[in-house]
């Protein structure tokens, strides 16, 4: 009977899809985990093909190469080496599933098969996979591991069933994405399951950006008292070695190294630098471009973009129109200084007075109104797009999640873009992060070491500047009020008297409503960003364009 385990969670990051690249992750992880001195190396879910692979899955022609790939590294562990426990997608007897995988001697020994298939929010696993069996313990080296994949620790039938079957320790293979309460939430469902069981948990998860989701890492061990043992780093790749031995009837971990989970606001200025930094590399792109306003998000845009690609390769553009301040101007060459980025400058005034003249004998007799002021966007918007298919580099819209809501924002113009660094982020959260970066540069970030963003661009009055002396509250209630009224109609799903009782104005409240349900059609045709809050625009909430249900109130 074995009496000591060593274990080493591979928190790795795949791309989707790039099954070769995958499997060498793995393979070089099994590697490292070997000098360790590790018994069994474990990934997270679905690492082999990516997660989420979405209807790629469904392709015969992929699920022929995972199957090539899983092979492959079943053949590589008949060395000596380490066994591999990782996850892929599986097909028996005709159905495809989401598995976690035991290679060891040479071949698949074990296959497990998840059995709760999330299918809410960003999730839709049931129209991809089919729900596996209550699992049984996987036998390994004298142990008795109670395998779990990512949901299946979510609910109490899969430990139950492993418990009661004879498991000595869970060990849960995750593809969970990130948010602002998700760590919170798994080690709440973690605690759970052990003081259920009894049982010790490991929990190894993913890390990396895919399209609009982020994965954090953060993999840790629980011991049978729910105490944290082991936790990996988040938001960086890693191996670690932890080591379990027998006590009793279970097994009991060794304390290992905790690392300390950075706090909210530096996890989401992590989740805006890795999911910009994956989604532009992952897709080979050379650089970025965005326009550079002087105001607080295309300055907190440009940060995130210099901290995670380098200030070599984002591209800042000014586009002054009669109507930009002295102050923009100055804001955003200061911005540029301070974060190493090229900075040029293309004056929009011959544009808009093309447009006045083209437009003339069409609008004649009607005043100038929000027309001309879209036009304005629309020209920027047209500017950046031909650098970007000049040069390459994917363009970027500075929006925030406060103006989206709102549809405060001008399609086919500041929202032209391929990539949305803000997307969910609301301007109060803009507005912390931009002193959290003043005050702090990792050392994994690319951009200054010192202060990016300039003091004048943080603490003056956002304005759009497409009219003489414009400012957005001429628009929106000021960003505290109309930001907490979001959170209670789009985190909170709350209804407007609800939304009312919690001491807002009845018309504010209504005025709001209203402008979320017709921007719709906006967020529709917006590029994506990462998910931050629990309540995304597109993976998470899903609302039809053609909608009554608004105009009752």
């Amino acid at each position: 009977m074995t009496e000591t385990l060593a274990i080493a969670i591979a928190q790795i990051n795949p791309t989707v899809g790039d099954v070769a690249g995958n499997l060498a992750l793995v393979r070089d992880a099994r590697a490292e985990a070997a000098k360790l001195g590790a018994d069994l190396v474990v990934t997270g879910e679905l690492a082999l093909c990516g997660y989420p692979p979405e209807d790629l899955v469904l392709k015969r022609s992929f699920q022929d190469r995972i199957e090539v790939a899983v092979k492959t590294l079943a053949a590589e562990t008949d060395d000596g080496g380490p066994a591999v426990l990782t996850g892929a997608p599986w097909r028996e007897k005709g159905k495809l599933y989401n598995a976690a995988l035991l290679l060891d001697g040479g071949e698949v020994q074990v296959v497990r098969l998840k059995h709760e298939l999330p299918n809410y929010g960003v999730f839709d696993e049931k129209r991809l996979f089919q729900q596996g069996p209550l699992p049984g313990p996987v036998p390994f080296r004298g142990a008795r591991l109670g395998v779990m994949v990512c949901e299946d620790m979510w609910f109490e039938d899969v430990t139950e069933c492993l418990d009661e079957s004879g498991a000595e320790m869970l060990i849960v293979l995750n593809g969970s994405p990130y948010d602002v309460e998700k760590g919170d939430q798994r080690l709440s469902y973690a605690v759970s399951r052990v003081k259920e069981s009894g049982l010790p948990l490991l929990y190894a998860n993913l890390v990396g950006g895919q399209d609009e989701l982020v994965f954090d890492g953060g993999s840790f061990v629980l011991d049978a008292d729910c105490a944290l043992t082991a936790k990996m780093a988040c938001w960086q790749s890693g191996v670690t070695l932890t080591t379990w031995t027998r006590d009793g009837e279970a097994f009991r971990p060794e304390a290992a190294e905790i690392v300390a989970a950075p706090d909210d606001t530096e996890s989401i200025y992590r989740a805006m630098v890795l999911g910009l930094r994956d989604y532009v590399n992952k897709n080979g792109f050379p650089g970025v471009v965005l326009g550079l306003s002087g105001g607080v998000d295309s300055a907190l845009s440009a940060a995130v973009a210099v901290d995670a690609l380098g200030a070599d390769r984002v591209l800042t553009v000014m586009m002054p129109s009669p109507y930009t301040s002295a102050d923009s101007l100055e804001d955003a060459t200061e911005a540029a200084a301070l974060m190493g980025t090229r900075l040029e400058s293309v004056p929009i005034q011959p544009a808009m007075d093309a447009f006045d003249a083209m437009l003339a004998p069409l609008f004649e007799g009607r005043d100038r109104d929000i027309t001309e002021e879209n036009i304005q966007a629309r020209t920027r918007g047209l500017l950046l797009m031909a650098l970007s298919n000049k040069f390459g580099h994917m363009l970027l819209t500075t929006g925030n999640k406060s103006e989206m809501s709102v549809g405060y924002a001008t399609i086919y113009g500041d929202m032209n873009g391929g990539y949305s660094v803000l997307k969910d982020v609301y301007k109060t959260t803009v507005f912390k992060l931009c002193h959290w970066r003043n005050q702090h540069c990792p050392a994994d970030f690319l951009g200054p070491k010192g202060r990016a963003i300039p003091e004048r661009t943080i603490t003056k009055p956002p304005s759009a500047e497409l009219r003489p002396d414009q400012t957005d509250q001429d628009s929106l209630p000021p960003y505290e009020d109309l930001d907490a009224i979001l959170m209670c109609l789009v985190e909170k799903e709350m209804g407007f008297d609800a939304t009312v009782a919690e001491g807002f104005d009845a018309d504010v409240v209504r005025r709001i409503w209203v402008l979320l349900d017709r921007a719709e059609y906006k967020r529709r045709q917006a590029p994506p960003g990462v998910k931050i809050t629990g309540r995304a625009f597109g993976r998470d909430r899903r609302y039809p364009i053609t909608n009554g249900f608004t105009k009752q109130f």
